[in-house]
């Protein structure tokens, strides 16, 4: 079974349109999930791994 991704701000479920994912800036190792609502206010997120903080 699949392991649900989540939103790295506010941790709700990211399923449907809008969302986005990519590598941590810093560290290029530690996937980042965005919903689109913390996209649109610019909810800080911080990278699991290094500690990156980016909007």
């Amino acid at each position: 079974m699949a392991k649900d991704k989540i939103c790295s701000s506010c941790g709700k479920r990211l399923v449907g349109h809008g969302n986005t994912f990519f590598k941590c800036p810093k560290c290029g190792s530690t996937e980042v999930g965005r919903c689109d609502q913390c996209r649109d206010q610019s909810v800080s997120y911080e990278c699991g791994k290094c500690g990156f903080v980016g909007p």
